[in-house]
């Protein structure tokens, strides 16, 4: 076995505390609550999609007070990757790795996108395509030159996105009506039916909109100040935030009118304020203005999460090298920024060449970040009884509540979601099994390049594994029973 030549060097410079925290957790989804979700409209109702993020909120509920005890025991910029890859070895952090990268990956093109659409309301000139293309040079730019400029920037946003939620809610209440929410709520039908049950597994992936890529946050860990006490507060903070904007949002918009002419939109909320308020008022105008926020403020976010995975991957040799580098003067992961952005366009314009399943290019895009989502959290819940078992006395400066019960039912969740998502979405799995096929063929032809990775202690547990210990079959599943028979 050849060792790792040096230890790792902690490059990122440690300056965020909680509140700059809480607005990373919160900025990364609050788009989440801007557009996207109503997709799930189209195939669940009102009703419907009601019930299935009623359940994808206890599932990250449960998750975020589960991952939180993962992210501060081991506070690596890698974040799922870094908890797999010691639960399981480098296998397991393949698999975490390359998945959330998909997710991180895919998720700005969709809110791009939406950026684009919003402009387009005030400017029917602008094409969404290319707003986009300038959003992600605008907002690669600004992640280059500062951890804590770009910090501080993605509070300010997140905060005055959260208020014009709270504003949105307050100006179309007096055209709110439960009549209007109720009415054809089941999958378009007044009454549950079989159709309805199925619109409800359909609608998931668009209920995940609302709370996908908060885990991010852990991979600001490197970045942050006193990261096992402010990660905590941060985390659980945030994911209380949002199940209380996603629920406030999705009840307000669909009483606001005929809720079936805001689904398969990427701008629900000037749409539904609009009918309240009129197309010249002050107040929609300041929505789209302001809304653009709330887009901003995720994919400013999700850049800085990408950048972070994919260095941290590079760093450990799971990427090239090349992505592993930082700007000499302002320590970001300039290299990974720009490597992501320009998969990110390329995403942007993916309609162009290859269609899939007839829904809108936004609800794909949207689709294949859920995917990658929801096996990093599989993983993870299955690392954290890993780690429960093999690293009993690893330092947890905070553990999950009511363990084994909470990480066991964001287990359970994550793989009811997974299949419901695979299901109605064989076309778009496919292409998420073969991005993830490609990825593990080049895991397995860089072994050299792995071993010859600086060593970091954070990736290596109890029992030290190298590259010869691949993650044994079926380790993950018996990590994962073992933790549900303690139930």
């Amino acid at each position: 076995m050849s060792s790792a030549p040096t230890q790792v060097a902690r490059e990122l410079k440690p300056v965020l505390g909680v509140f700059s925290l809480w607005g990373i957790a919160v900025g990364l989804v609050i788009s989440g609550e801007y557009f996207g979700w109503s997709y799930g409209w189209a195939t669940a109702g009102t009703l419907g999609f009601l019930v299935a993020t009623a359940f994808v909120a206890l599932m990250y509920t449960t998750f975020i007070f589960s991952f939180t005890e993962l992210s501060t025991a081991i506070p690596h910029a890698g974040g799922p990757f870094a908890y797999a890859r010691r639960a399981f070895g480098p296998t397991g952090g393949f698999v975490a790795g390359f998945a959330t990268l998909v997710e991180f990956i895919f998720a700005p093109p969709a809110i791009s996108l939406a950026i684009g659409a919003y402009l387009n309301v005030q400017f029917p000139q602008l094409d969404p395509r290319w707003v986009a293309v300038a959003a992600y040079i605008v907002f690669i730019a600004l992640n280059s030159i500062g951890v804590g400029i770009a910090a501080t920037f993605e509070l300010f946003v997140t905060l005055l996105a959260v208020v014009e939620l709270l504003v949105f809610a307050g100006v179309v209440a007096p055209g709110w009506s439960l009549a209007n929410f109720v009415s054809h709520g089941w999958a378009g039908a007044d009454g549950f039916t079989w159709e309805a049950a199925g619109g409800i597994f359909a609608a998931i992936p668009f209920a995940i909109w609302f709370f996908l890529a908060i885990e991010g946050a852990a991979m600001a860990a490197e970045e942050a100040r006193e990261p096992r006490r402010t990660i905590p507060i941060a985390y659980i903070a945030g994911i209380l935030t949002l199940v209380a904007l996603a629920f406030l949002v999705m009840i307000m918009a669909g009483g606001v009118g005929d809720w079936r002419d805001l689904s398969n939109i990427n701008d629900p909320l000037p749409q539904a304020m609009k009918r309240v308020v009129g197309e010249g008022s002050v107040w929609m105008h300041m929505l789209v203005w302001i809304g653009l926020f709330g887009l901003v403020a995720s994919f400013h976010g999700i850049i800085l999460g990408y950048s972070r995975q994919m260095y941290a991957l590079a760093r450990a040799g799971y990427l090239p090298p090349y992505f592993a580098k930082v700007h000499p003067r302002f320590r970001t992961p300039v290299r990974a920024l720009i490597g992501g952005g320009i998969v990110g366009v390329l995403a942007v314009f993916s309609d162009q060449w290859v269609t899939f399943g007839g829904q809108p290019l936004t609800a794909n895009i949207v689709t294949m970040a859920v995917l990658g989502a929801l096996v990093m959290y599989i993983v993870s819940m299955a690392a954290l009884f890993r780690l429960r078992q093999r690293e009993p006395h690893l330092p947890r400066p905070f553990k999950a509540p009511f363990y084994p019960v909470f990480p066991a039912i964001a287990l359970i969740g994550g793989i009811a979601c997974l299949a419901a998502v695979i299901y109605y979405n064989p076309a778009l799995s496919a292409l998420f099994v073969g991005l993830m096929g490609l990825g593990f063929v080049y895991f397995r032809m860089t072994h050299r390049q792995r071993a010859a990775a600086a060593f970091d202690e954070m990736l290596m547990g109890q029992g030290e594994r190298d590259e010869s210990s691949a993650m044994p079959a079926g380790s993950i599943v018996g990590a994962f029973t073992d933790g549900v028979s303690r139930t």
